[in-house]
């Protein structure tokens, strides 16, 4: 398949730049599979599309503020972003870098308490040489005990590059509270999942009244999610490596749900990716379709021609031309029904991307 399969035109004006002031005010796009309808509706509106026997699961990584101003000894600037830690702990981490390209063993300053030695290059294959010129590296960071508590003084929220900002404490502060979900719970992730920015409790005592259970897995997003697409032919793609942990209670009442026919319903394509690898993966590669309980990491790369082995109905926001986020929706739901859908939404005003509007696809 070509990536041009999997591009449309989407202009300046579609892409929200704010979140709205309530969670769950944001439009809904219907989506239903079989009969190829689109519904229009509000987040509001999901419980209504929800049975009793449904199952909801949720993504219940934290974003950090990873994203660090740092100088050089020379006096130059370098911005960096951290995606993950190395398995070594949480000292090393892979990293993007904007700025001139350092040299190894280099050392530069982060913030007020932080230092980062560079160890080595790795990988990277985005084309925006301009925007990324230092490269991905991966780095040891010193200077204090908690690095976490670092962060949380000196870094900002690592917000995707189509978000405009001034730097303005208002927006810090606003961004660093609804670039995370209500789930956010376990540190680590580079950028949210953003499916689950629109619930909010008052969702959640709606959807328990209706019967609806929900249950939490985790899988820290991180370079494997938005790395763009860089090959004409996408089967020549390869996703990196994204830490996921699914506990025994959450792959017990997954498996429930399965055994009894009922719906599982993957809050984001990050929820889709961890359920299906391990449903695969722990199965030996094999048919399978049980979740297993586990800590691991995924390279899966869903496009069209998957099969679905998990996921029954999908929440998802409205995702970037020719990236792996569509693609996967596309595996879903057709690649024919998703462009009518998403064709639908810019004639009728949707917002996209991460603060944008929700997609439910039934």
């Amino acid at each position: 398949m070509k990536i041009e399969e999997f591009d449309y035109p989407l202009s300046s004006e579609r892409i929200a730049q704010w979140p709205l002031k309530e969670r769950d005010a944001s439009r809904l796009l219907v989506v239903e599979r079989e009969s190829g309808n689109l519904n229009d509706a509000l987040f509001q509106d999901l419980p209504e599309y929800l049975y009793p026997s449904d199952l909801v699961v949720v993504n219940n990584c934290r974003v950090i503020p990873g994203r660090l101003q740092g100088r050089r000894k020379t006096g130059g600037r370098v911005e960096m972003t951290l995606l993950q830690p190395c398995a070594n702990g949480n000292r090393e981490w892979e990293c993007l870098l904007r700025g001139s390209k350092p040299r190894k063993g280099e050392r530069i300053t982060l913030g007020q308490s932080l230092e980062a030695e560079f160890i080595e290059p790795l990988p990277f294959d985005l084309a925006d040489e301009n925007s990324h010129r230092g490269g991905r590296w991966q780095v040891k960071l010193f200077g204090t005990e908690d690095i976490e508590d670092a962060l949380e003084k000196d870094g900002l929220t690592p917000l995707p590059p189509y978000i405009r900002r001034s730097g303005d404490e208002e927006d810090v502060d606003l961004d660093r509270e609804r670039y995370q979900t209500i789930f956010a719970r376990h540190w680590g992730a580079a950028a949210a999942p953003t499916a689950g920015l629109h619930f909010t409790e008052r969702m959640l005592a709606r959807l328990r009244a209706r019967g609806v259970k929900v249950v939490e897995i985790t899988l820290w997003v991180s370079y494997g999610t938005f790395a763009p697409v860089r090959v004409k032919d996408i089967e020549k793609h390869r996703m990196h490596r994204e830490r996921f942990a699914i506990s025994k209670e959450s792959a017990q009442a997954i498996n429930r749900t399965l055994n009894r026919r009922g719906r599982i319903v993957a809050v984001g394509t990050t929820v889709a990716r961890a359920l299906e690898h391990s449903a695969f993966e722990g199965a030996g590669g094999d048919e399978g379709g049980l979740v297993h309980p586990g800590e691991g990491e995924t390279a899966l790369f869903i496009y069209p021609g998957f099969r679905f082995r998990v996921v029954d109905a999908m929440v998802t926001n409205f995702h970037l031309p020719q990236s792996t986020l569509l693609m996967l929706v596309m595996a879903f739901a057709g690649k024919d029904l998703i462009r009518e859908a998403y064709e639908n939404a810019i004639d009728k005003g949707y917002r996209f991307l991460s603060y944008g509007d929700a997609m439910l696809i039934i």
